[in-house]
């Protein structure tokens, strides 16, 4: 292909550029320094070990070693190699190891960094100094260099240091005290003449003041009570002296606690709170890690005492109840409701809920007119949704929502609960009908799940299927199995929010079954719930993972690959989404109700912020691999079309138009020839003749499990299975290791007792054979693959059998052969080595020029003599078709071979269209995401001056934190369009669907036509 070559005349250009410019840059170096160079993949480096002398002075002694030079680095955008850019654009090449990651390992595999050794040159290194080390961290366990004895004041004994202030040095206890008034946190050690030992600030008098500022002492101050206060940070539980203001004007304790970091842990005679600093660490750490709130807080008591002698009070359920709470203020400060006129009780279903800020949201990111878009870019503007259930997210039945109430009330992921669970409990009986696809258990069994013991059997959700962002009000718990009962509730729920986007996309992975009467059971739903189905225009689909589970006819009907104006979606996000919120199952089915939705509310927030924090990053990449694939498709698709006859060629395109436009009409995409009978069919129509004759009291089989024709079908399987294994034994070689001899052998010992017990059933329908070989052969048989099973068709003249047994292997063996020459006839039917040996001599003979071998190119057996239906491991929309059957002038008139051109054909036009579909969306999807940043932006800047405070200093904070987010977005708008801005042929994406939706060829990218359509564009 042509990318391919493109791709890798690349990488040899660049080793070749590599390589001269380490020779000049060497020859330069030569010339300019007379000391001793480096070669370009080594550097000297110096190394300076201290040690203790006898006289107790640190001698110093250096030593000289070569490491490896580090692979050098380029800024962003910086291309490194100037190339040809007439026929594809390589500058959206640049920065590969960000552009394209996993997606085109070739095309990363040079600038992937070589390991080096550095790290292990240094840890080398370091284990010579070990004992440096540890001398060192002995040291720190006395004073050091702070032996002195007095303090800097010279008033008194410098007996105290400070392990979180920087430095080692010792102070007086008044110096200390007066030097932590503003770190009353902070962790004491007091030196007893010998060692040092813990002691805490409260115990040398340090007590925190609240209400006023710091250093300044209240007239009236009010110890908490009991004068127990503990504070929980993130490095520790601390227990400190605390009073608060008690002033004739003072405000509320839990304000005082507030204005200081300092997050109560109840609103009545507080004896607890958590620094607002332990609380983000927790969180953050949570979304990262999945700990649970128990790991933390053992992590910051053992911080606190690791020896078990001074346990800190037990603060756990303060903990939990502070995190929650946290978390909920946070949602809402970052929602906005703190600017609300009405405040959080004017919180709207999914108000909390971040955005997808690349799907279509009308009134934020849509262009005007985009209701009335010409039908061929309306896909643009669709909405994908995807539906699954996560069965890990199962809740055990503890608590009750009365006891362990939800925070939230639908005001992000998960739905109200009280509406959701009383429409369910109110339609409990109704029966889900059976799958008349596969059997899919999810449908057959929805209502048999077992939930003994749990309150939720899992979770299901609706996500957005091109960027994996969960969707508002979608998410809900599920009481048995994957009913449609549950689903119906979450996907209507989840459209309230998208009413008004007229085109859906929708990607379930039993949609075949699910959507068959949608509309019917959403009539039983209330009123606002219902969308306008007949004024959209909805499509189902099944996500390509799970599509090979259904039958033949949903998978062409069903299919991303084959239906129009999806792109490259593959409608596996949610799989995606819940390998990240798997771990954190082990401690949310342990929660209570109420908990659990506000936890994973939480990290399913945190989760869409992530990806809005990496588009940039990802958009570049998909967008330079999909402009890659575009033309590598495309180029594949013309040159496939030459070789076709071109009224077949105009039948064809009728056909799968009218297809796509309504999908009643008969399916391209599936074949139409006759077909000749598989090996599988006459099994089957072997049992149904051998079910008849036992119906009808004409039973012949002298086995009860075994028929005549399974004795004869399981034979034909043991022969093929010794043929496999002697391949494989071969194939080994002679210096196999223990591990091929091992499975060899444990293979040879089954196929063994396999053929030992066919051997001695078929003694009942061919005694003959005993003559010809006893079981005892074959344990005596040292090969498993060379044991003679004596099928009918292997025996000898004189040696009589059933007529039944000959006619079972004829009909079992001819379809065999019909399989097998199938497949032949996908590959080649010319002997095609001959004749191009024969055109190169006469062509060297006759002055031919080299035109001809741009239609009969060399043949690579491997690559190129591959059935027409050929995926060498790649998916759908990344396989090509070998250059043989796109060769000029190739027809055969032969009907199946015909039907199975038009398939592949089909299947190459819908990929070379779904990648330029995949462009656009891409495109149209990067402006939506700088529009939506913009949009917030504007709605921020609004929301500053919105709500009338009591105070001037909370109006002053409510327009500075609207003001900070409302630069945030636009900060993030500058540094995306700044990852993007290199992408000169970005506004270039629109033309590519000029030409291919209207079934032309692809114009010369330099040619004024192109370039004049494209000025329009932009």
């Amino acid at each position: 292909m042509v990318g391919g070559q493109k791709r890798r005349g690349l990488k040899q250009f660049q080793r070749d550029f590599y390589a001269h410019n380490a020779a000049a840059s060497k020859a330069v170096s030569n010339d300019t320094n007379e000391a001793p160079q480096h070669t370009r993949n080594v550097q000297q480096r110096k190394h300076s070990s201290f040690e203790a002398g006898p006289s107790g002075r640190l001698n110093i002694s250096s030593s000289y070693y070569t490491v490896p030079n580090s692979p050098g680095k380029r800024r962003l955008g910086e291309s490194e190699v100037p190339l040809d850019t007439t026929e594809l654009n390589f500058s959206i090449l640049d920065d590969f190891s960000d552009n394209l990651q996993s997606d085109t390992p070739e095309l990363v595999e040079f600038t992937k960094p070589k390991c080096t050794g550095v790290q292990g040159e240094a840890l080398r290194l370091w284990r010579s100094d070990t004992d440096l080390f540890l001398e060192e961290f002995l040291r720190l366990e006395g004073r050091g260099d702070y032996s002195q004895g007095v303090c800097v004041c010279s008033e008194e004994a410098a007996i105290y240091r400070c392990r979180d202030c920087h430095g080692c040095e010792l102070f007086c206890h008044l110096c200390m005290r007066g030097m932590h008034e503003r770190h009353p946190l902070h962790r004491m050690e007091h030196w007893d003449g010998i060692s040092f030992y813990s002691v805490t600030l409260k115990s040398m008098g340090i007590r925190l003041q609240l209400g006023h500022a710091s250093g300044v002492r209240c007239i009236n101050p009010l110890s908490a009570h009991n004068d127990d206060f503990v504070i929980i940070d993130y490095n520790g539980i601390y227990e400190v002296g605390l009073d608060f203001c008690g002033c004739a004007y003072a405000e509320p304790h839990i304000i005082q606690l507030l204005r200081v970091r300092l997050f109560p842990a109840t609103m009545v005679d507080s004896k607890t709170a958590a620094t607002f600093r332990s609380l983000e660490y927790f969180q953050m750490l949570s979304f990262e890690s999945k700990v649970s709130a128990f790991e933390f807080y053992k992590m910051v008591a053992r911080l606190t005492d690791n020896t078990g002698i001074h346990i800190p009070k037990d603060r756990y359920e303060a903990l939990l109840r502070m995190m929650r709470e946290w978390r909920f203020i946070k949602q809402m400060k970052r929602a906005g409701q703190g600017h609300h006129p009405d405040g959080i009780g004017a919180t709207k279903p999914g108000a909390c809920a971040i955005l997808c800020p690349a799907c279509p949201h009308a009134g934020k990111n849509l262009p005007d007119g985009w209701e009335s878009a010409p039908s061929e870019i309306r896909f643009l503007y669709a909405l994908f949704l995807a539906i699954d259930t996560n069965f890990r997210l199962a809740r055990r039945n503890v608590s009750s929502d009365i006891v362990d109430p939800g925070l939230n009330r639908g005001y992000a992921f998960f739905v109200e609960e009280q509406a959701y669970k009383g429409f369910i409990g109110s339609h409990e009986r109704v029966v889900q009908e059976l799958s008349s696809c596969s059997s899919h258990n999810v449908v057959n069994l929805a209502d048999s799940r077992v939930s003994r013991g749990l309150a939720a059997t899992g979770a299901g959700t609706i996500d957005c299927a091109r960027h994996n962002f969960k969707q508002p009000c979608s998410v809900g718990d599920l009481q048995k199995g994957e009913r449609y009962l549950n689903m119906d509730y979450l996907f209507l729920s989840s459209m309230q929010s998208s009413s008004e986007i007229s085109a859906l996309n929708i990607s379930y992975d039993i949609a075949c079954q699910w959507s068959k009467h949608l509309w019917t059971r959403m009539s039983a739903f209330p009123h606002e719930y219902h969308i306008k189905h007949d004024q959209k225009s909805i499509t189902f689909l099944v996500p390509k993972f799970h599509l090979p589970a259904h039958v033949a006819k949903c998978q062409s009907n069903f299919s991303f690959n084959f239906i129009k104006g999806v792109g490259r979606t593959d409608g596996e996000a949610p799989e995606r989404g819940w390998a990240d919120i798997n771990p954190i199952a082990t401690s949310t089915r342990k929660m209570g109700p109420g908990s659990r939705r506000d936890t994973l509310d939480d990290h399913f927030n945190d989760w869409n912020w992530k990806k809005i924090c990496t588009m940039g990053s990802i958009f570049r990449r998909k967008y330079n691999f999909a402009l890659i694939e575009v033309k590598e498709c495309v180029d594949d698709l013309i040159n496939f079309e030459a070789s076709l006859a071109a009224d077949e060629l105009s039948e064809w395109r009728k056909e799968i138009k009218a297809w796509e436009a309504d999908r009643s009409q008969p399916n391209p995409f599936e074949g139409r020839a006759m077909t000749t009978m598989t090996q599988a069919a006459v099994r089957l129509a072997l049992s149904m003749a051998e079910a008849a004759e036992i119906e009808h009291g004409n039973n012949m089989s002298l086995h009860d499990d075994i028929s005549p024709s399974v004795l004869i079908s399981s034979g034909l399987e043991l022969e093929d299975q010794q043929r496999h294994l002697d391949f494989d034994a071969k194939a080994i070689g002679q210096h196999a290791t223990d591990v091929q001899k091992g499975k060899i052998l444990q293979r040879t010992n089954a196929l063994r007792r396999r053929i030992d017990t066919w051997a001695r059933v078929q003694l009942l329908y061919m005694p003959s054979v005993s003559r010809l070989q006893s079981p005892d052969d074959i344990a005596t048989e040292m090969k498993a693959h060379n044991i003679s099973l004596f099928l009918p068709s292997s025996l000898p003249q004189r040696v009589p059998c059933d007529d039944r047994l000959l006619q079972h292997e004829w009909e079992l063996c001819e379809a065999q052969a019909y399989n097998t020459l199938n497949d032949l006839h996908t590959v080649l039917n010319l002997r095609y080595h001959l004749y191009k040996d024969a055109l190169l001599n006469l062509a060297a003979r006759l002055g031919k020029t080299d035109d001809w071998e741009r239609s009969l190119k060399p043949l690579d057996k491997q690559r190129d003599v591959v059935p027409l239906k050929h995926d060498d491991g790649r998916t759908v929309g990344q396989q090509s078709i070998s250059w043989i059957w796109k060769t000029s002038g190739f027809n055969s008139n032969e009907l199946g071979l015909q039907d199975l051109l038009r398939v592949e054909w089909c299947k190459a036009r819908a990929r070379a269209h779904h990648w330029e579909e995949e462009v656009q969306l891409l495109w149209e999807e990067m402006r939506r995401i700088v529009a939506f940043l913009d949009w917030q932006a504007g709605w921020w800047d609004l929301q500053g001056p919105r709500r009338a405070f009591n105070s001037l200093q909370a109006e002053e904070g409510a327009l500075a934190y609207a003001q900070r987010q409302a630069n945030l977005r636009r900060q993030m708008v500058i540094h995306i369009k700044s990852m993007w801005v290199a992408n000169s042929s970005w506004q270039e994406a629109p033309l590519l669907a000029v030409y291919l939706r209207s079934e032309l060829p692809m114009p010369n990218p330099d040619s004024p036509a192109r370039s004049s359509i494209c000025h329009d564009l932009i």
